[in-house]
């Protein structure tokens, strides 16, 4: 007999478990599982000859139909056969001749059954030799492709090989037993959606209370269409005793099944994976006549149509407009308008079933304040300076901010954020003065809608949270993600605040930290007034930016500089500047509105020397057509001895 075997047929002596009476009973329900599915296993190879098993304790008796199973397995056929054994020595010539083919022919090891146990119809050893039968060529055989037919030495079991592949297939299931792992009907509907992709496409969602219910719809689908026999029954594999053999026996099926073409598969729907999100969802933050938004996200969730009920107080329907966007997370937006005080339920569904945390409860306050109280500044919010793949940030008032029709007066003054009773503002020694009561906008949520620009919202999620100590005013942080001209839209209470939306204008991604300057123009000393200072900005591996360059020079004039892509190396930017006046001299190099390395820089320009020095020959000319040519120098102001010079290709006299 082989050595995979349990209960009485265990796989190793180690792991064989006491058994009780009761276990050993011939009636007990492990074994009447068992028996049951080594005889439809039988039956099912026996259709090919014609034969059948109806008591598995007798019918092999007299070894014909036990000769007409082997030959099916085995793919042989027997010469001599005692076709009429009415003999009990015909009966244990036919058994004989059967063990000696598996031992010699088939190198199946059979141990402690011989062919008297057979013909005395010895139940308990009778499923031994069906149990090896069944190990040898069902489970040890190979299973997919490239697999050894047997394990190596020190290799896996068969029942460790079986294993491994159903919990391969079904990952997301912790099957570790043949046995109750098994017994809620939910893993056998993962493994036959796993073979037969939209047999069993709501597997997750059953109840495991309903265990006989889930095991009969996935056998039943097996069967019908991976032709994969019901060698047990629902019944019995949710049977807290079911047999780990004969799970077994059933699962060695799976591998090699095959889903039949017109099969009705449909597709996997799982309304516990679908997001919904946004300020119409919040426990508060939520008021009358104010347009309450959410998303409804269902990329993962599968196809199926959503439904979204919006109750009030009284238990009444509210409408609640849901537009599909069509975008790459497969996003809804979605918004109603309460009516009226109190608690809201939201209850959304997808596929006619609820998602996870719905019903949704919102708490709704009286009227909504004013989003024209509202005003928002920051980085983030600026037409330029806002760089791919970097974070920015603004924030958003609702309480002591700038009047917006004041901001608009004041010009680019967004960024300053005053809180007042009194206004004194100064602008070019104009002073302004403007009386004001502290500006509350009342009450209302921040919603903020970012689109990149294609057009599409789902790209960028901002984050929106209250700023510590400063009541009223909320923290909005984004990274977009591409560059071009994106719409900052910033909602309170439903409604688009002054000047929303924004245009920003996004930069390329780069890196500004990996350009460099070198150059006589940028450093500290050596530059002279009305001489030309060069300088090259490297930017080569930094990404796509704009190189820009800003000079300060003595008593804050600023200085220009002409900055032109060179036309020799790659990604080489040739600079240069002429100072005018002695002084220090402030260099800011930037690429992508980012300082490059070491920028700004200073240099000290020392004043204008005049050189009494001067050059003369031909080669300081137009040449003298040779290969050298003797130069002379001399200072018209000293007596000086004159020297010959030999210049090579190229010359540079400075």
């Amino acid at each position: 007999m082989a050595d995979s075997e349990s209960h009485l047929y265990g796989e190793d002596e180690d792991e064989e478990m006491p058994m009780t009476e009761r276990d050993l009973a011939d009636d007990a329900q492990w074994k009447v599982i068992q028996k049951n599915t080594f005889t439809r296993w039988a039956n099912e190879h026996l259709k090919t000859a014609n034969k059948n098993i109806n008591n598995l304790d007798s019918d092999l008796s007299d070894g014909l139909r036990l000769i007409a199973l082997v030959e099916v397995l085995s793919g042989k056929k027997f010469k001599h056969v005692n076709k009429r054994p009415n003999f009990r020595t015909q009966k244990l010539e036919n058994v004989t001749m059967v063990l000696e083919f598996l031992e010699r022919d088939e190198g199946i090891r059979i141990v402690n059954i011989d062919s008297s146990d057979i013909v005395d119809c010895k139940l308990k050893l009778i499923l031994g030799l069906i149990w090896t039968l069944i190990l040898h060529y069902s489970i040890s055989m190979p299973m997919w492709e490239g697999e050894e037919p047997t394990p190596s030495e020190g290799g896996p079991t068969p029942k460790q090989r079986l294993l491994n592949w159903v919990q391969s297939k079904v990952p997301d299931q912790p099957i570790k037993n043949f046995t109750t792992d098994w017994n809620d009907g939910r893993a056998i509907g993962a493994l036959v959606d796993a073979v037969g992709p939209g047999l069993c496409p709501d597997w997750e969602d059953w109840n495991p209370k309903n265990a006989k219910k889930n095991a009969k719809e996935a056998m039943d689908n097996a069967e019908k269409w991976l032709d994969i026999p019901q060698l047990i029954k629902p019944e019995e594999i949710t049977n807290p005793k079911v047999d780990e053999l004969s799970m077994m026996t059933y699962l060695s099926q799976f591998p090699k099944a095959k889903l039949k073409p017109g099969a009705p598969v449909r597709p996997r729907l799982n309304p516990n994976r679908v997001r919904a999100y946004g300020p119409g969802l919040e426990p508060k933050g939520n008021q009358v006549g104010a347009p309450a938004r959410f998303t409804v996200e269902t990329f993962s969730a599968g196809k199926g149509s959503l439904e979204v009920t919006v109750l009030n107080p009284k238990g009444k329907k509210e409408t609640c407009e849901c537009v599909f966007n069509n975008d790459r997370n497969l996003t809804y937006s979605c918004v109603y308008v309460p009516s009226m005080e109190g608690e809201y339920k939201v209850i959304i569904k997808f596929g006619d079933r609820e998602i996870n945390k719905s019903p949704f409860s919102v708490k709704v306050e009286g009227a909504a304040g004013d989003p024209t109280k509202v005003t928002a500044s920051g980085p983030g919010l600026e037409k330029t300076g806002v760089i791919a793949t970097k974070r920015t940030y603004f924030e958003v008032f609702t309480k002591n901010a700038v009047p917006a029709e004041l901001l608009s007066d004041i010009g680019n003054f967004s960024s300053v954020v005053l809180q007042f009773t009194l206004l004194h503002i100064t602008i070019d020694a104009v002073k302004i003065v403007v009386a004001s009561g502290k500006k509350e906008a009342g009450k209302g949520s921040i919603d903020v809608v970012i689109l990149d620009p294609h057009g599409r919202k789902d790209t960028i999620r901002p984050s929106i949270s209250p700023v510590p100590g400063k009541e009223g005013t909320y923290l909005v942080e984004y990274i977009a993600m591409e560059q071009g001209l994106h719409s900052i839209n910033i909602m309170f209470a439903g409604q688009q605040i002054p000047k929303s939306p924004y245009g920003v204008n996004v930069s390329p991604a780069s890196n500004a930290k990996m350009c460099y300057a070198t150059g006589r123009g940028i450093q500290p000393k050596g530059v002279r007034v009305n001489e030309n200072a060069d300088f090259k900005v490297h930017t080569k591996g930094a990404g796509s930016a704009e190189v820009k360059v800003h000079i300060i020079g003595p008593g804050g004039v600023e200085i220009k500089c002409t900055c032109t892509k060179s036309k020799t190396e790659e990604g080489v930017y040739e600079c240069v500047y002429i100072p005018l006046k002695q002084g220090q001299y402030i260099i800011n190099i930037t690429f992508g509105e980012q300082h490059i390395a070491k920028s700004p820089f200073k240099v000290e320009v020392g004043p204008a020397k005049t050189s009494k020095i001067r050059a003369y020959g031909p080669r300081s000319g137009g040449g003298c057509g040779q290969p050298t040519c003797p130069l002379h120098r001399g200072d018209p102001g000293r007596d000086l001895e004159l020297s010959d010079f030999l210049l090579r290709d190229p010359p540079r006299l400075r």
